[in-house]
């Protein structure tokens, strides 16, 4: 389960291997990764330990999979990325896409954000510095003045810190991602228009 803007709880529905994950994602950023033991996994999932060694022997299994299962989108919108054309309109498509990925992958980046010092640790810390790099590359113009580039990153962390920052904020959720979302288009507008009248 993950926390939403509005700070209810959200959680996928499926089979057994995505309530685990779900579930481990939800004790690994309450209690920490390196806090959590299999048995308590185990036990809020009212399963026996040996239940949950049938879908994964380790911690760092689940979280991989998890990683795996829920950034795939990003995965896919980099590679949709890569074959567009240079625009702002790609541009602008791509921070909409990778807007909603984030609200479709909330539990995991909640992960992230609280257990920063594990995933650099984890094979899973390398793969998203990657797949941010892809986005970068998708969005920045190569020759464009650094100011414009830095406007291209602050658009991808806009996103980001709009998923756990504007949980605090007075207002209706739904508002809140947009406001956001608005945001991070405006930086890559403009600093699709700043590189063109350079």
């Amino acid at each position: 389960m993950g926390i939403t803007m509005d700070g209810t709880k959200q959680q996928r529905r499926g089979n057994t291997r995505q309530r685990i994950q779900d579930v481990a994602l939800e004790l690994f950023a309450e209690r920490g990764y390196e806090k959590t033991s299999l048995r308590e996994i185990a036990e809020r999932l009212d399963v026996t330990k040996a239940a949950l060694y049938y879908h994964f022997k380790t911690k760092e299994e689940i979280i991989v999979s998890a990683f795996e299962d829920l950034t795939q989108p990003m995965a896919d919108l980099i590679e949709w990325g890569q074959r567009q054309p240079h625009t702002l309109e790609t541009k602008q498509e791509v921070v909409r896409r990778y807007n909603q990925s984030l609200v479709d992958a909330a539990p995991l980046f909640r992960f992230i954000q609280e257990n920063q010092a594990t995933v650099r640790e984890l094979r899973i810390g390398d793969t998203f510095k990657n797949r941010m790099k892809g986005l970068r590359d998708i969005l920045i113009d190569p020759d464009a003045p650094l100011v414009d580039q830095v406007r291209c990153v602050s658009a991808i962390f806009t996103l980001h810190a709009g998923m756990f920052v504007m949980q605090d904020l007075e207002g209706d959720p739904d508002k809140k991602r947009e406001a956001v979302l608005e945001a991070a288009v405006d930086l890559v507008t403009q600093a699709h228009e700043g590189s063109r009248n350079a």
